[in-house]
């Protein structure tokens, strides 16, 4: 079954990310498979976990309501295209994984049209065609927690509690004890 979100929508991801890609395309389809299931991140407190950088995670965010900034979105660096989507408020949720197969367009692409042709087999590939789901494969991810903000003794810039790190008696940011460890 083609893509299902409305037009103005794709327009509005398509202008988000700056151009129209297979990738992004392969994020539109995610996200239409976790608002189908769980909903939309105004009715549901939903979390997406992407395993991957790609265009897509620009879809993510756009469609679902999942940012970096409400620590609701979180990039697992894995170079998986796998995407996990739970719904806090139900305990639903799911990872799903785009099926090798679903690389393959039915025709083949020919070098003057291939990302075209990509983008629209993302766009009409069924969605069971696509992903395959493992429901519930582990409980949501914790909310974020407002941690306590510290100074770096080196540098003077300040940064997460949960990121500092102590050396020589000091706390330090990433980079200033970077510098100083000799096992990095």
């Amino acid at each position: 079954m083609p893509c299902t979100i409305p037009q103005h929508d794709l327009d509005a991801v398509i202008a988000f990310h700056g151009h129209s890609c297979p990738g992004l395309a392969i994020g539109i389809r995610a996200a239409e498979l976790a608002l189908s299931h769980l909903g939309h991140n105004d009715d549901a407190d939903l979390v997406a976990i992407t395993e991957t950088d790609m265009c897509g995670v620009d879809a993510i965010q756009f469609l679902t309501g999942c940012t970096y900034g409400k620590g609701n979105l979180i990039h697992r660096d894995y170079g998986k295209t796998a995407f996990s989507f739970y719904s806090r408020k139900t305990g639903k949720g799911f990872r799903a994984i785009m099926n090798p197969a679903a690389r393959q367009p039915k025709e083949d692409p020919t070098p003057t049209d291939g990302r075209t042709l990509m983008r629209e087999h993302y766009m009409t590939i069924p969605l069971e065609e696509m992903f395959s789901l493992d429901w519930a494969p582990a409980p949501a991810p914790r909310p974020a927690c407002v941690l306590q903000s510290l100074t770096c003794e080196t540098c003077g810039e300040t940064m997460m509690e949960s990121r500092a790190r102590h050396f020589g008696g000091q706390t330090l940011c990433i980079p200033c004890f970077s510098k100083v460890e000799q096992k990095i």
